[in-house]
C-alpha cells in the first residue's frame, strides 16, 4: 500500500511552483533560468537613467519580482563623478578558500570560520555609463542566472533584504527594559507590523544584535564614558572634565565642557540658567544643562553634567567643577526652586545673585490653584499679564497681583502667598534695570527641544 508522506509527495507536501523560466542546454546539460518579471520592470540596453541611484532602484525592483537579490559592484570615477558602475546578482563570484594544511602548525590569527559560500558565479548583470547628456546609459544586459529564484513568500528571509534599523534597535532596548527578551520582541513588531515578512528581519537579527550589544557595553558603560570623556581632556587643552565616584567605585557626578562651550560662557556667561529637572536614566542619574542666550536671543550650551544625587554636596561639588574649568562664577544663576541648589549657590557662588526660573513656577499655577479657575476664568490671563512683563514698576505689580487675589478671593491661599513672598526673586518688575538676557524664563523655550522632564 502506497503511503500518503511528504517523501512521496502526497497531499500533505508543500506545493511548490519553479519561478522564472528553467532552460536546459541539449549539449551541456546547464540549466539557466530566466526571471518571469513584467515587461514594464525588465532591463534593456539603451535605456537611461538620471542617476546611479535611480538605475540601481530599477534593477533592485525587478529582481524583487524575480525572487532574486542584487549587490552593487565596480564603479569608475572621474573628478568624484561616477562614469561607469556594475549592478549583478548577489550571487555572483565564487569564493576561493586557501587549503590548510592540519598537518602543519598554524598561526592563531590564519585559523578562519570555514563557512560554504552561497555565491554560485552568476553572471546576470547590468552595467551603466554616463552620456555626454548627463545621462547614465544602459548599455550592457545579462539575463540569465545559473541558479533558481526565491519564492515570493520567502524573499524578507534573504541576507539582503533584512536587517536591524533604528527602529528595531529602539524595539530590543526599550523592551530591555521591561525585562523582556529579543525574541519576545520581535514577535511584539511581528503582531504590530502584520507578520514575519513585515518585520524586515528575524529572529535571529534580533538575538545577534541584543548579543553584541551586550557585549560592546557589559558593565562598563560608565567607564567608558568617562574614560572617553577623559581622552579628550588629555588630547584637547580647552576641554575641561571632572568626575566623583563613590567608595565602591560607581560614578555619582560628573561635568564637561568642551572649547564652544567655554567660549559661548566667555561671551554669552552673564546669566546662566541651571536645569536639573530632567528625565533621569535607567541607573537613575540625571542630566544637566546650563544655558544662555546668545546676540540672537538663541539658547546656547554652556556645559552639562551628569548627577546621581539632587543634594546640597553634590551641587556643591558641581558649582565648584564648573568655577575651576571657567575660572570665575557667573554674575546671575537663575533656578527651580530646588532648596539644596539654593544652598549650594549661597556657599559655593555668594558673589552670584540667584533667581529662580518663572517658568518652573507658573508651569505649577493650574495644579496649585485648580483646573477649573485657571480653564474657566480670566484668572490665569490676568495674573501673566502682570508676571510676564517688566513695563510695571514693582509697586504697580503688588497693587495689580493684590487686586488679582482679592477678586478670585484667594487672600489666604497658601501656595500665592508663598510665591509671592519670592517676589523679588522671580518677578521681572524687579529686575528692569538689571540685564536678564531673558533668562528668567529661558526654560521655556529649552523644554521644546529638551528631553521629558521627570514627574
Amino acid at each position: 500500500m502506497a503511503s500518503n508522506t511528504l517523501a512521496d509527495g502526497g497531499d500533505d507536501a508543500p506545493n511548490y511552483q519553479l519561478r522564472g523560466v528553467e532552460q536546459v542546454s541539449p549539449n551541456t546539460g546547464t540549466k539557466r533560468y530566466i526571471p518571469d518579471s513584467p515587461s514594464s520592470l525588465t532591463p534593456a540596453e539603451g535605456m537611461l537613467f538620471d542617476t546611479v541611484d535611480d538605475a540601481y532602484n530599477f534593477y533592485k525592483t525587478y529582481a524583487e519580482a524575480g525572487g532574486w537579490t542584487v549587490r552593487k559592484g565596480t564603479q569608475h570615477e572621474n573628478r568624484g563623478i561616477v562614469i561607469n558602475k556594475y549592478f549583478f546578482c548577489s550571487k555572483e563570484d565564487q569564493k576561493v578558500f586557501r587549503p590548510v594544511d592540519t598537518l602543519v602548525e598554524q598561526p592563531s590569527d590564519r585559523w578562519v570560520r570555514r563557512i560554504p559560500s552561497k555565491r554560485t558565479g552568476c553572471q546576470a548583470a547590468i552595467r551603466i555609463k554616463l552620456t555626454d547628456a548627463k545621462k547614465y546609459l544602459l548599455y550592457h544586459f545579462i539575463e540569465a542566472h545559473n541558479h533558481d529564484f526565491v519564492h515570493e513568500e520567502d524573499l524578507h528571509l534573504l541576507k539582503e533584504n533584512r536587517g536591524i534599523n533604528r527602529a528595531h534597535e529602539e524595539m530590543i532596548n526599550k523592551m530591555s527594559h521591561l525585562n523582556i527578551g529579543p525574541v519576545r520582541a520581535f514577535n511584539i513588531m511581528k503582531e504590530v507590523y502584520g507578520g514575519f515578512d513585515k518585520v524586515g528581519a528575524t529572529k535571529v537579527d534580533f538575538k545577534n544584535f541584543k548579543k553584541e550589544l551586550n557585549l560592546f557595553i557589559g558593565e562598563f558603560d560608565a567607564e567608558m564614558f568617562v574614560k572617553r570623556l577623559m581622552r579628550k581632556k588629555e588630547f584637547l587643552p580647552n576641554f575641561s572634565c571632572e568626575y566623583e565616584t563613590t567608595d565602591e567605585g560607581v560614578l555619582k557626578c560628573i561635568f564637561w565642557a568642551d572649547e564652544d562651550m567655554k567660549r559661548n560662557y566667555y561671551m554669552f556667561g552673564d546669566v546662566i540658567s541651571f536645569d536639573a529637572t530632567y528625565k533621569r536614566n535607567k541607573y537613575n542619574m540625571m542630566f544637566v544643562p546650563f544655558t544662555g542666550i546668545d546676540n540672537h536671543n538663541r539658547n546656547v550650551t554652556l556645559g552639562a553634567a551628569i548627577l546621581g544625587t539632587e543634594t546640597a554636596e553634590t551641587y556643591s561639588w558641581l558649582l565648584r567643577a564648573i568655577k575651576n574649568a571657567y575660572g570665575y562664577a557667573p554674575p546671575v544663576i537663575v533656578t527651580d526652586q530646588d532648596p539644596a541648589m539654593k544652598r549650594a549657590i549661597a556657599d559655593v557662588w555668594p558673589e552670584s545673585r540667584h533667581r529662580l526660573c518663572m517658568w518652573h513656577i507658573m508651569d505649577k499655577l493650574t495644579t496649585k490653584v485648580g483646573a477649573a479657575l485657571c480653564s474657566n476664568t480670566d484668572f490665569r490671563k490676568r495674573l501673566s499679564a502682570v508676571v510676564w512683563t517688566d513695563s510695571l514698576l514693582p509697586e504697580a505689580f503688588e497693587a495689580e497681583w493684590a487686586a488679582i487675589i482679592h477678586d478670585f478671593g484667594l487672600t489666604d491661599h497658601e501656595w500665592l502667598t508663598y510665591i509671592y513672598g519670592l517676589r523679588e526673586s522671580w518677578i521681572p518688575a524687579y529686575y528692569r534695570e538689571e540685564e536678564m538676557s531673558g533668562l528668567m524664563r529661558t526654560s521655556s523655550s529649552a523644554k521644546a527641544r529638551a528631553p521629558k522632564k521627570r514627574s
